[in-house]
């Protein structure tokens, strides 16, 4: 489960490199098992069409210029990569355990073979994706990449290749992973990505969540980062099931709150467009995507 510098393998690239990530806090993988400690130490960071999200006007600066635009160097961890497995025609388990009524689905889902949980304590600013793996592909790669670019806090759930289980996000509760606790104790605010697909909204990102500031501001980040693509801020915009406001949702739990974006398959990489990309590095639109995402984390205020 230890983010190491090492290539990563995901579904729809035949490979592209991972930078690795900053050295972080203490790392534990799953309900009940041993934990590894690799530091704490916070780091500096880097820096579409917007639909009523803030831009720069004449005579104005952008959010996303209001700090630090390079990106720091990266420490290496020690210990095995994340394994992400290509699809090679596997059947597919979709949700095949049973929750037990004492741990709900969450423990289960994270009780399952070949699912991981990855977690890097670093800033009070966050990310998270636990529709990761196999189930939102690419979410939680670009929820690594930013973080450990930014010097930002992650946690994630991995899914296996032969794993599609979706739990809601307000069934994502921390009593059931010390990590998520963990994660959730720490940050001030956070980001949660999730992977989603509409007819006609194949270049539109949509940010939900609680903390409306927040969204603004990734979105006039992500909007710099990705000019042929739409963001949207305005919630009159977002279908009310990817709004992400319930308070339990994750996303809404850290003191400050947290704005929900939701990614359609192409700026994830993972339409047939990009099927032989060989590298090197993530395809051009996720890779302006991890870095808008780390820009935004980067000049976010924190407390």
């Amino acid at each position: 489960m230890v983010l190491a510098g090492q290539p990563l393998r995901g579904p729809g690239h035949r490979r592209y490199g991972r930078q690795p990530p900053a050295r972080g806090g203490r790392v534990v993988d799953g309900a009940g098992r041993p934990a590894r400690v690799v530091g704490n130490e916070p780091g500096a960071g880097t820096g579409g069409r917007a639909h009523r999200c803030a831009r720069p006007g004449a005579g104005r600066a952008s959010p996303c210029q209001a700090g630090p635009r390079r990106r720091p160097a990266v420490s290496e961890l020690a210990g095995e990569p994340v394994r992400r497995r290509e699809l090679a025609g596997e059947p597919v388990r979709r949700h095949e355990l049973a929750a037990r009524p004492d741990t709900g689905p969450f423990a289960a889902l994270l009780a399952t073979p070949g699912v991981e949980e990855v977690l890097e304590v670093r800033s009070t600013f966050g990310f998270l994706a636990f529709h990761g793996g196999n189930l939102e592909r690419m979410t939680d790669v670009v929820a690594v990449e930013a973080a450990a670019r930014a010097g930002a806090s992650v946690y994630a759930v991995v899914q296996p290749p032969d794993l599609r289980w979706h739990l809601p996000s307000t069934q994502v509760r921390p009593e059931a992973s010390p990590a998520l606790a963990r994660f959730l104790d720490h940050v001030s605010v956070t980001v949660a990505l999730h992977g989603y697909g509409r007819a006609e909204r194949w270049t539109s990102l949509l940010l939900g969540g609680g903390n409306r500031r927040l969204a603004e501001h990734v979105g006039a980040c992500l909007a710099e980062a990705l000019p042929d693509h739409e963001v949207v801020t305005d919630l009159d915009h977002i279908p009310p099931e990817l709004r992400g406001l319930h308070p339990e949702n994750p996303v809404n739990r850290p003191a400050g709150g947290g704005t929900q974006l939701e990614l359609p398959p192409r700026v994830r990489g993972t339409t047939p467009h990009w099927a032989d990309w060989d590298g090197p590095g993530l395809p051009p639109p996720t890779e302006a995507l991890v870095d808008g995402l780390a820009r935004a984390a980067a000049t976010w205020p924190l407390g």
